[in-house]
């Protein structure tokens, strides 16, 4: 008797493992595609919303489960790490991506985040898993994950370190990285064979719906993972093609995969690009504004450490809001870290523009609730040991790189929708974060979350 009960507990064990990623059984989604749409803005995705095709962006603002103020839990923010975000759940402070590149301390040159020098690229220093992990872990290597974007960052980033494939465009080709072993003979022959269309987006939209065709994607019975990355900028033109754009996908998809077995998610990423070009604006209307120069900045500040500690090259070189400390000269004066980078703060902050400065120390040490959102965009690995946070409407200038951005401090509320999968329409207003999406993606096909993620899920 004793036997017959270990059997039936036994079956019974085995029986939820599969009902784990089986939709039969847990009512799981077959498929989920996961789309971020750099700059899009839930203002103007309402504002136009009148004009939209009824099967697109119309279909998922009626039909979804709607977050209409979601935002970044950190800053600054660009399509690197919002992306990165989105799909694991944290935020750079612990998934190690801060933007699009980082400065190398071995060369003192900008790097992009996903060199490689074995594969030229590569997720090698996303620190953390992503959804597309989980689920390959869930399913014992079974699931298929691909991602597809303009951008490599984008494609890399969403795919995660153990996807099928990833693709993305590049000098007018579709261009994939040998990194995903064994590699897809189906995405190296697509990259090979076909060229991208003047629409970026449709061009990855059609990839990404080639691919369910190719690979028989979302077609078992075993969970599958898409990521598409688009773009959209503030005019009426650019969210009408991104209509279209999502009407194809969703028609697309659908024609492979049962409605009720697909999740769709919408969202954005909360980059701020578009504002950071108003400066012209903000001169004509008479708006507070002018220019920081972070160059200049790091050669006062080594003439001021020089009066205190010796003449020397203590700030070794700046990229974008940051200042990098000469640890070694550091070290061999025998000059305490925390004193220097006290004293440059304090000098720091006396300068025009300047909104507030952070220390490396200040930021991997301090659990304040008012440092919150500049300790999660930080990490120590990729950046400096001063970050200058430059008074909104500034335009902070490094003359040594001619390169110029606008500091933009407000939040950019940007949806998060959920379609697909029998969820019910809901609409929320209330504030949330994109650090949410990944668990709620994990909840909904039956995997845990990505391994550094500690927000729960939104539903």
């Amino acid at each position: 008797m004793r036997n017959r009960y270990l059997y039936v507990t036994l079956l019974s064990i085995l029986a939820f493992n599969a009902r784990a990623y089986t939709p039969e059984g847990a009512q799981a989604p077959r498929l989920v595609i996961s789309i971020c749409v750099d700059m899009l803005r839930s203002d103007l995705l309402e504002n136009y919303s009148d004009k939209y095709t009824e099967k697109g962006l119309k279909l998922l603002l009626q039909q979804g489960y709607v977050f209409t103020n979601a935002s970044n839990n950190y800053a600054p923010v660009d399509r690197a790490s919002a992306t990165t975000t989105i799909t694991t759940g944290t935020v750079p402070y612990y998934h190690g991506i801060t933007g699009e590149k980082w400065l190398n301390r071995e060369t003192l040159r900008p790097q992009s985040i996903i060199f490689d020098k074995d594969y030229k690229a590569s997720p090698s220093h996303l620190a953390v898993s992503t959804l597309g992990d989980e689920l390959k872990i869930a399913t014992d290597g079974k699931a298929r994950i691909f991602a597809f974007a303009p951008s490599a960052e984008c494609a890399i980033l969403s795919a995660g370190h153990a996807a099928d494939g990833a693709a993305w465009i590049q000098q007018g080709r579709w261009t994939t990285t040998n990194y995903y072993t064994p590699t897809n003979q189906w995405l190296n022959n697509f990259c090979k064979s076909q060229l991208p269309g003047t629409d970026t987006n449709m061009s990855v939209a059609k990839a990404a719906v080639t691919c369910i065709d190719k690979t028989t994607t979302g077609l078992d019975d075993i969970p599958d993972f898409i990521s598409i990355s688009l773009t959209t900028s503030n005019s009426l033109d650019s969210y009408l093609s991104l209509d279209r754009t999502i009407e194809y996908i969703i028609k697309g998809v659908s024609q492979k995969v049962p409605a009720d077995r697909v999740l769709f998610v919408l969202t954005g990423s909360g980059n701020g690009e578009e504002e950071r070009k108003r400066q012209a604006d903000y001169e004509r209307f008479r708006v507070p504004t002018g220019k920081f120069y972070i160059n200049r900045t790091a050669g006062l500040l080594n003439i001021y450490l020089g009066a205190i500690y010796g003449t020397a090259q203590y700030v070794e070189t700046c990229f974008g809001n940051q200042l990098f400390i000469n640890r070694k000269l550091i070290d061999r004066k025998n000059i305490n870290m925390g004193d220097l980078l006290s004293r440059s703060q304090e000098f720091i902050l006396q300068l025009a523009g300047v909104r507030n400065v952070y220390t490396s120390l200040q930021l991997a040490t301090s659990d304040s609730q008012l440092l919150q959102r500049v300790r999660n965009g930080f990490n120590a690995e990729h950046c400096g040991e001063l970050i200058i946070d430059v008074a909104p409407g500034w335009e902070l200038v490094n003359e040594d790189t001619q390169s110029s951005t606008i500091s933009v401090s407000g939040h950019i509320s940007f949806p998060i929708i959920f379609w697909g999968a029998n969820i019910k329409p809901q609409r929320v207003e209330a504030p949330v974060t994109s650090n949410s999406i990944a668990p709620t993606v994990a909840k909904a096909i039956r995997i845990r979350a990505p391994n550094a993620c500690v927000a729960e899920p939104l539903f």
